[in-house]
Parts: C-alpha cells; sequence; structure tokens
C-alpha cells in the first residue's frame, strides 16, 4: 500500500497536506467566497511583510510557526495574499489525501482459518515461518537477532494513521507516552458525504494509540513487533514505537498536522520517521506549471515549501527520514503527464502535463531515504515507483503477481499486524473471531489472541529500511534528547553500505501484468531499481562504524 496520502503499503499512497478544496481550484477568488484558514509560507525575514500583506487583503492571523516559517490566517483572497514577494505559497489548511495501501483480499485464495495451530517457527515467533521478508534481509534468529535487536533508548516515530498501542503484537514496545495524535476527524466531506465516519471520541480527536484504518499498525509492527512467543517479529525488536497521528480515520491527512508530526519528532528526540505516504492533492507538484491556475501554483509551492522545511528541521535534530517511493510503477524521473491530481475533492482530477521540474513529496525531497519495493523472487515490484534520482534502497514490500517462487496468493505480500476492530469493520471476520479470507491470520498463544493481515506496496517496504536504521542508531547512537541520537548523514551512510548491491535485470526493460514498459537504468552500485541496493538487517549488525 502507499497512503496516498493514503498508505503506501498495500498498494496505497498515503496523501498528507492540505489542498484548496472546490473553492480553491478557481483562478481568482469571488465576492462571495467565505473566508476560510490558510498556511501562508513567508520568505527567509519576510514574517512582518507576510502579516502585512495579510491584512492589505482583508484577513487576519490567527497564528504562527517560527520554527517552519508560515502563518495561519483567516482570509478570503489567497492570490492576493500570494502576490505579495514576501510569500513563498499558500494553501487552505483542510484535508486532501489518503493512505495507498490496500488490502490483498482480491483473488485471494479460500481462507485457511487456522487459529492457535499455527506451528512455531524455531527460534521465532510463531508466525515467523511466514515472514519471508525478513528471511530476504536476515532479522533471523541465526541472523541480525542474534546480533543486534535495537533498544529501548531508539524511539521510531509512525507518521501515519494511527498505531493500535493495545494490540498484543505492539504494546510491549508502544511508547505511548510520547504518543500524539494531530488531527481531528471530519465525519462528513464539504459536500455531505461520509469521509471519516461518526466520531467515536470527544471532540472528534482519537487517543494516541488508536489506529481506525490499520496501515500505521501494519507499519509498526514490520518496524518493531518483539520477539514475546506471539504472532510476527519485527526487524527491530526492541525498539520503542511512537505513533505521529497525521492521517484521519477514512485515511486522509491534513498539510500542518503532517508538518506539526516531524517538528514534533525533531523536538522530543526521535531518532527516525516511517512516512509510508506522498502528499496530496497533487501526485507531482509543479512550482509553475502554465496549466494550473494562479491557487494552484500557489498551493504546490506552500507544499513544496511546508514539507521542505518540516523535512529539514527534522533532519537538523537528529531524526532519519524514510519514505515509500510510491505505488504508480512510473519512472518519477521522466513524468509526462498527470492525471490523478488534484485529487481532492473527488472529481477534481485533470489532464496536466509535468516534467521532472515537478516532484513527488516527500519522495523526491533532499534529506529524505526513499524506498523501492520488490516482492520474494527479488525482482521490483511493478507498482513500484522508481527513478535514478529517485530510488535510495529496496527493501520487500510484496507482490501478489510475482510468481518466482513456491509461494503464492496473499502470501507473496507481507505479513504485520492488524487492528481487530478494522478487521471486524471491513467485514473480514466471521462473528466468532475467524478470518474470512486467507489474507487474514488469527494467532492464539497462551490465552491471548492477536489478527495480522497480508498487504503489499511501498508502504511496506518502507518500514523494513526504518527498522534497519533504527538497528544502526541501537548500535552507535550517542546518548541525548529522548534516549539516543546520531547524525542522520551517517546512518544513511551505513545504510547504503550494508546493503546487497543488486543489478538491474536482463534485459533492463520490464514488463508489469498489466503491459506497461519500465526501464531500469544505472549500474548496481546506484541503479532507478533498487538505489544502492536491497537492505540488510544481518550486515547493518555486524558492521563497523
Amino acid at each position: 500500500m502507499y497512503a496516498r496520502g493514503r498508505l503506501a503499503g498495500a498498494i496505497m499512497s498515503i496523501t498528507l497536506l492540505g489542498g484548496l478544496g472546490a473553492a480553491g481550484l478557481q483562478g481568482t477568488a469571488t465576492a462571495s467566497e467565505p473566508s476560510q484558514d490558510y498556511l501562508v509560507f513567508y520568505t527567509d525575514g519576510g514574517r512582518a511583510a507576510a502579516q502585512r500583506a495579510v491584512e492589505a487583503a482583508g484577513g487576519t492571523v490567527r497564528a504562527r510557526d517560527d520554527k517552519l516559517g508560515y502563518l495561519v490566517v483567516r482570509a478570503s483572497d489567497p492570490v492576493k495574499i500570494g502576490a505579495d514577494p514576501s510569500v513563498v505559497g499558500v494553501t487552505l489548511d483542510r484535508p486532501v489525501g489518503k493512505a495507498a495501501d490496500a488490502p490483498a483480499s482480491a483473488g485471494a485464495p479460500a481462507a485457511v482459518t487456522r487459529v492457535a495451530d499455527v506451528r512455531k517457527a524455531p527460534g521465532g515467533d510463531p508466525l515467523s515461518d511466514r515472514q519471508w521478508d525478513m528471511k530476504m534481509i536476515g532479522a533471523t534468529p541465526t541472523g541480525s537477532y542474534s546480533k543486534a535487536r535495537g533498544s529501548h533508548k531508539v524511539l521510531v516515530g509512525v507518521i501515519d494513521t494511527g498505531v493500535d498501542g493495545a494490540h498484543p503484537d505492539i504494546a510491549p514496545n508502544f511508547n505511548r507516552a510520547l504518543s500524539r495524535n494531530f488531527v481531528i476527524d471530519q465525519p462528513t466531506d464539504e459536500n455531505g458525504k461520509k469521509l471519516d465516519g461518526p466520531c467515536e471520541h470527544k471532540g472528534c480527536k482519537d487517543p494516541a494509540d488508536v489506529d481506525d484504518d490499520g496501515h500505521g499498525t501494519h507499519v509498526a509492527s514490520t518496524i518493531g513487533s518483539p520477539i514475546n512467543g506471539l504472532g510476527v517479529s519485527g526487524v527491530a525488536p526492541d525498539v520503542s514505537l511512537v505513533n505521529l497521528r497525521a492521517g484521519t480515520d477514512s485515511g486522509f491527512f491534513f498539510l500542518k498536522p503532517t508538518m506539526d508530526a516531524l517538528e514534533y519528532a525533531a523536538d522530543v528526540g526521535v531518532d527516525v520517521v516511517n512516512m509510508s505516504f506522498y502528499v496530496d492533492p497533487w501526485t507531482f507538484n509543479c512550482a509553475n506549471n502554465p496549466s494550473d491556475t494562479p491557487r494552484e501554483r500557489l498551493e504546490q509551492r506552500a507544499i513544496l515549501e511546508g514539507m521542505r522545511r518540516a523535512v529539514k528541521y527534522a533532519r537538523a535534530h537528529g531524526v532519519t527520514l524514510v519514505t515509500a517511493i510510491g505505488n504508480s510503477g512510473g519512472d518519477l524521473g521522466k513524468p509526462k503527464a498527470d492525471t490523478a491530481s488534484p485529487d481532492f475533492p473527488p472529481g477534481a482530477e485533470k489532464k496536466r502535463p509535468v516534467d521532472n521540474t515537478c516532484l513527488n513529496v516527500p519522495a523526491e525531497l533532499d534529506g529524505v531515504i526513499s524506498v523501492s519495493s520488490v516482492g520474494p523472487s527479488g525482482r521490483k515490484a511493478g507498482y513500484s515507483d522508481y527513478g535514478v534520482e529517485q530510488t535510495d534502497i529496496a527493501a520487500p514490500g510484496g507482490d501478489m503477481f510475482d510468481g518466482g517462487t513456491d509461494l503464492k496468493g496473499a502470501t507473496r505480500e507481507i505479513l504485520a499486524a492488524a487492528p481487530e476492530h478494522v478487521l471486524r469493520a471491513k467485514g473480514l471476520l466471521f462473528a466468532d473471531g475467524k478470518p474470512k479470507t486467507a489474507s487474514v491470520i488469527r494467532d492464539c498463544q497462551g490465552g491471548k489472541c492477536a489478527y495480522y493481515q497480508y498487504l503489499e506496496g511501498t508502504s511496506m517496504a518502507a518500514p523494513h529500511v526504518t527498522g534497519v536504521a533504527a538497528l544502526i542508531i541501537g548500535r552507535f547512537g550517542k546518548p541525548g534528547k529522548g534516549g539516543l541520537q546520531m547524525d542522520p548523514a551517517q546512518v544513511e551512510r551505513l545504510l547504503y553500505a550494508t546493503a546487497i548491491p543488486k543489478g538491474c535485470p536482463s534485459p533492463r526493460t520490464y514488463r508489469y501484468g498489466t503491459g506497461e514498459t519500465q526501464v531500469c537504468e544505472g549500474p548496481a552500485a546506484k541503479n532507478g531499481f533498487f538505489g544502492h541496493g536491497l537492505v540488510d538487517a544481518a550486515r547493518a549488525a555486524t558492521v563497523s562504524p
């Protein structure tokens, strides 16, 4: 997926950030246009001038963030504000985007609803024998687990739809004290259609240990499920998991909550953050596309500038940043057309030409490690985006259509923890709790039961890299805020140094099941499909600094 705003794992992409909404799609404001909240990004030293521009346009400043350099304003004419030279970009502060990982229920074989009879893998957890992904990267009892498992002093932030902190295979490593929810759920959208549904908690704000989508829990599990005799094991089974929720129940994300999550991670000493999503409403953000209206250009500039500043701030404070590259199966270095943007509100999409100056965010931002996905045979997953400039490293993310092994159907995907209430809401469980599909597994040990789900996508690949980064920090980090700290540049260097180089396939032209052609460019040391190579936990557990 890949959180399109949605999740980036189970073929879903997580789209964050705010868009201009229906009113914002017009080129100029109208006299009847209502006032709304906007994020106004100003130039270095331009706060006072930007505030004057807001006031001159009849707006008011409601709040400001001096760390990332923007104002939160109430206004009705963002184009007029954006015309001032002190203003870099303007975007509506509202939801736009959703998680992009999709469950593997479609086409899955008949369910095998074994409960407590799953066999225990030698030296591992009961479902370890189903984790081909961990074997691929050496995260096994005879591999990295015997040398390095991370440390509770290593704080791993999961910016996603939330993390089920009560899940039996998450709870032992869940840091509830530091976890935060930066969003308020929206029952309906501006057209009165269901968005998040009825609010479950006061003020429509879920507690910081809730995940009503399942994507974030799956990601967190791959990173750090403990070795505890139940279910699965994560890449770094001894780390602390911090929920930094920036997505609503429906998987939509806001720009401001996303930036807030990154800023908070930096301020409290989080060591590494997983971002399995992309910023909506634009698949490609163009600073000056002639086919876009003045407002659309302002919005995309704001998204680019806001995320660049948030990423720079987090990295400067010791946060290693890992992201899923995306699930559109395209070469991000050679985009030609964007037909899926803006994707919020629904129906606003248009076809527009794009080029390599237009960026997919955060995958193409400096300082972010972008992860492509491979299937169980080691080939690049057809859905995974790629690019010589964009792909930094590869990791197992699953591929339902990878027939290169004896694995079948859903088992070619990534198995990780899933919230029971989400599975019930999606109709994947019988009333007695048994799974209806082979994409869901229930494991019961010692009177305690937990659920797991197979998903695929670059959203599932990224947390493997995040977990290995956590192992490196656990080995070489120095005492600091939050527990341990390590320069992200050094973490990145060791990630690439320990990756297994993987050359382009022969022939380099690759045809996916739907017929599109993908071409791998570059040498084995760094190419568009696999970047610096396949991440390797076992090598990271023994490498010298």
